[in-house]
């Protein structure tokens, strides 16, 4: 993919960590946005340096990430829920980003043989310390070896895509099944807070997709979607954080507000705040 310097997007702040301001580049050819500049290997850990950020964390020091732990709880449930239908019952899946861990102990929960990647050592002792099995690098487990890999949120902080996705294509059994969760920069709550919007997360936030993109660049290496399912607690989630880089307070009762519009809009437009991309390796 190539991206122009000169068609910019929009120009966001990093509003958690650094208060860098950061472009976003478009490429009309795939749908996708790419942040510019991406930070190199050695400089991109500082920026998940904060105890805001919750995904790396089970912390329940606020009633906000109180809530975030209940609505991550039912999440884990209903995913589980799907992986399983996807697959017509358990299998052994990975799950490359896995944070803490808890998806995968939902998994296991309901029979699934689970291994996870996480490169985040403060999430990764976390998920240890609940007996997760995890791997140190995807490349020490062998061929076609999975019947499901999932990225809850976890493709748009990935460096270079396409070698990525030839190590998904490698991982997975012929038939197996990729679920990839990523936020929609053509939802109406993207649209509506723009650089404000909270799911750009610049420069953690590498690249913005699109359906278009995301199916075009699996389409590339012989995964293809099959399905597209809304996300529809994330555009709640993400208004209140919006709502608090824009103002300076979460102002729950207007982000609840916009968070239901975008919902509401998506009936229509099909346009969520965040999708679950279903792919399939041919046999």
């Amino acid at each position: 993919m190539n991206f122009d310097s000169q068609n910019v997007f929009l120009e966001v702040e990093d509003y958690s960590v650094s208060h860098q301001k950061f472009k976003l580049l478009y490429n009309e050819e795939y749908d996708i946005l790419k942040t510019d500049p991406q930070p190199n290997a050695t400089d991109l850990p500082k920026y998940y340096e904060s105890e805001d950020y919750i995904s790396h964390t089970d912390g329940k020091r606020s009633l906000f990430e109180k809530l975030y732990q209940v609505v991550k709880t039912k999440n884990n449930s209903d995913k589980v829920k799907l992986i399983t239908k996807t697959n017509a019952g358990a299998g052994r899946v990975l799950d490359i980003g896995c944070g803490t861990g808890d998806f995968l102990i939902a998994a296991s929960s309901a029979g699934w043989k689970i291994t996870g990647y996480e490169p985040n050592e403060k999430a990764k002792t976390l998920a240890c310390n609940k007996n997760v099995e995890l791997v140190d690098a995807t490349e020490e487990l062998a061929d076609a070896s999975f019947d499901v890999i999932t990225m809850w949120h976890v493709l748009e902080h990935v460096a270079d895509l396409n070698a990525q996705i030839a190590e998904l294509y490698r991982l997975l059994k012929p038939g197996g099944k990729l679920v990839i969760a990523v936020p929609n920069f053509k939802s109406f709550d993207a649209k509506y807070y723009k650089q404000y919007w909270a799911a750009y997360d610049v420069p953690r936030h590498l690249w913005h997709f699109s359906k278009k993109s995301i199916r075009k660049i699996f389409e590339e290496q012989a995964l293809f979607l099959t399905a597209v399912e809304p996300l529809t607690f994330d555009s709640y989630y993400v208004a209140l954080l919006s709502e608090k880089y824009k103002t300076g307070s979460m102002n729950p009762l207007k982000a609840f507000w916009i968070g239901f519009r975008s919902n509401f809009s998506a009936m229509n437009t099909r346009e969520y705040s965040s999708h679950i991309y279903l792919l399939k390796k041919d046999l």
